[in-house]
């Protein structure tokens, strides 16, 4: 019995000390991403810099297609970043907009000649 408990006790311990590690990998690899993308940040901040420091002698053509060509650049990955739908979530939705938007339609209807069938029997 004893030993049974010494058992379960030191596997409950084994455990919380592979659950301990597993926090501890979790955190260090989330540091080094961290570091990843401060140092990134830093090169690419770097490199406009030493873009910034050179002089070029651009027409307002070629500055106006350098702006127009960063737009969609910009776009191009704001694009990337969208989560889009899946197939299956689209088709729902839409079958879901459909089915409002007839039933709205018949609803209007019934009313409408509802009304006009109550105009006919004041007015007559």
């Amino acid at each position: 019995m004893a030993k049974d408990k010494e058992e379960v006790t030191s596997e409950k311990e084994s455990v919380k000390k592979s659950k301990k590690d597993a926090k501890s990998e979790e955190t260090a690899d989330k540091k080094k991403s961290e570091k990843k993308k401060e140092k990134s940040e830093k090169d690419s901040s770097a490199k406009k810099d030493s873009k910034d420091g050179k002089k070029s002698k651009k027409t307002k053509d070629e500055k106006k297609q350098g702006k127009v060509g960063k737009w969609f650049k910009d776009l191009k990955i704001e694009f990337k970043k969208v989560v889009w739908p899946s197939k299956e979530t689209v088709i729902t939705n839409t079958s879901v907009v459909l089915a409002v938007v007839i039933a709205s339609a018949v609803l209007m209807g019934a009313l409408d000649e509802g009304f006009l069938f109550l105009m006919r029997l004041i007015y007559r």
